[in-house]
């Protein structure tokens, strides 16, 4: 997953590529040493650390206001397919579109409501052609992708389902686990259980769980 670190949908996307144990390349508009937005400092460490931080700017380079439009034709050469979650009529994410278009790759955008300013510039995505995303398997489907058969042999909203998806952020003991889940004890040493037998998971002896 490759986006710019910035504030709200890119930040997420960072996050929730790390909690996957994913691979994520955040393209920045400053030098490497520098933290912009400087709320996002423990996710550019976190990046840095597990993924990629990439800038073709100097160290010590602050944030300007052209810096951000430059990065993002990166971002869409780096990329097969480019989704647009949501985007005003001047927002960075149609530029990154725009590069994408250019470049010859994939562009497809989250619809939102018609009455809504964040939502102008993803909708008139939609309406030139881009594809739409409506969910999690359209983007997949885009990527070539199909969802894990694995997964869905576990019901949403099961103790096995919920305990897999703790799973995202890594191997745990049953405590952490079962906090994380939101199951009680003797619900979550069950589904553990069940989840070993069916080959999904793996428990050490030093008591830590772990997807298989």
């Amino acid at each position: 997953m490759v986006s710019g670190l910035a504030r709200g949908v890119d930040g997420e996307a960072h996050r929730a590529a790390l909690d996957a144990e994913g691979a994520t390349c955040a393209v920045l508009g400053t030098g490497l040493d520098v933290v912009y937005p400087k709320g996002h400092a423990t996710l550019q460490a976190a990046v840095g650390k597990r993924g990629v931080l990439l800038s073709e700017l100097e160290p010590e380079n602050a944030a300007h206001g052209g810096s951000f439009p430059l990065r993002n034709r990166i971002i869409a050469a780096l990329c097969s397919v480019t989704i647009v979650v949501e985007a005003g009529r001047e927002s960075g994410a149609l530029i990154t579109a725009r590069h994408a278009l250019e470049l010859g790759r994939t562009v497809a955008a989250v619809p939102g409501p018609i009455d809504v300013p964040q939502s102008f510039g993803s909708n008139e995505l939609l309406r030139d052609g881009a594809h739409v995303i409506t969910g999690v398997p359209d983007a997949l489907s885009l990527l070539g992708l199909t969802p894990s058969r694995r997964e869905s042999a576990l019901p949403e909203g099961s103790g096995e389902r919920r305990l897999w998806d703790a799973l995202r952020r890594g191997a745990a003991d049953l405590d952490t686990l079962s906090a994380r889940a939101g199951l009680p004890a003797h619900e979550a040493i069950a589904a553990v259980s069940r989840l070993e037998v069916m080959g999904f998971v793996e428990c050490a002896l030093s008591g830590e769980i772990r997807r298989a």
